[in-house]
């Protein structure tokens, strides 16, 4: 029998991503597939730069909606003995990526006072928190802070790889909030991002990516893992992002339906085929008790609704 409290809490999680999600997903999310619409080629200006803004003519579905991530793996800031020892490349992958955002976007962008990230001006603080949201879903780092949004960079990033990947995630997401929210509906997405705000505080990596230690991240990672797994059965994976743990799902339909009821329970989540990832925090959630807790409460929710 169903638990009368689940049962409201779970509705209220359905009704806050249906606001979360452009009007043309609010019914119909469950059918959106994870099929990618191929990846559209570089084009160049007379200057011999790529012409960002006329690369595409229409994006695959959100992977908050259920669509393919643009990336199948995480793309990774730079760390920052990589950026000393290549500054000068750098610099140039930065100002690349910022070019492509102002193009893409209109929006400014500019070098990041942090290493291994570019900054993005956002018009408000519920574009920033939807769209960190929405990138990381697209497998690429992101976080905010007000109106700033953090997009990643590293010295080897490449044109036609990794600096095209933060662009085209920018791209993509800016285009659905931007064209595809009304002024209502972004008013309402930030009085849910509130809400979840006052209920538990966004769970999400170390800013850096690389300030939690490699070892601790593994005993970190370990302990939570095996807790889960024995309330849950769900294994952890062997991916081994620092500050990001795996579990998997055996099903990409069961990721996709986890990652987004992560996500509006205010636990930033991503997923790589039928593994979804939670973050490990150890300043915010010192032993994982806030991350551990979710999961399980959304595990419970997936088993009441035949997900898992």
């Amino acid at each position: 029998m169903t638990n009368p409290h689940e049962g409201r809490e779970f509705e209220q999680l359905e009704a806050r991503l249906r606001t979360m999600l452009p009007a043309q997903y609010q019914d119909c999310y469950e059918d959106v597939q994870p099929v990618s619409m191929g990846s559209a080629g570089l084009k160049y200006g007379l200057d011999g730069k790529v012409a960002w803004n006329e690369i595409w003519g229409s994006f695959c579905d959100l992977a908050m909606a259920g669509g393919p991530p643009h990336k199948g793996t995480l793309l990774e800031p730079g760390s920052k003995e990589k950026i000393d020892r290549q500054g000068d490349r750098y610099r140039e992958i930065v100002d690349e990526i910022c070019r492509g955002i102002r193009l893409v976007t209109g929006l400014h962008a500019e070098p990041s006072q942090f290493a291994g990230w570019v900054l993005m001006y956002c018009t408000s603080a519920a574009m920033a928190g939807w769209l960190a949201r929405a990138i990381v879903m697209e497998n690429v780092s992101a976080s905010f802070n007000g109106l700033a949004l953090y997009l990643p960079a590293g010295p080897g990033y490449r044109v036609e790889k990794e600096i095209k990947n933060v662009v085209t995630a920018v791209a993509k997401t800016c285009h659905y909030w931007l064209e595809h929210t009304s002024h209502d509906q972004q008013q309402a997405i930030a009085r849910v991002l509130r809400e979840m705000e006052t209920e538990s505080p966004l769970l999400q990596p170390e800013f850096s990516g690389h300030d939690l230690p490699a070892g601790a991240h593994l005993t970190l990672s370990g302990n939570v893992a095996e807790f889960i797994h024995q309330e849950t059965g769900l294994r952890a994976s062997q991916h081994g992002y620092v500050g990001w743990l795996g579990l998997d799902c055996q099903q990409i339909g069961a990721a996709v339906w986890m990652m987004r009821m992560l996500v509006i329970s205010n636990v930033l989540s991503r997923r790589e085929g039928t593994v979804v990832f939670v973050p490990l925090n150890p300043a915010v959630d010192p032993d994982c008790e806030m991350v551990a807790r979710i999961v399980l409460q959304t595990h419970s929710f997936a088993k009441a609704q035949g997900v898992l």
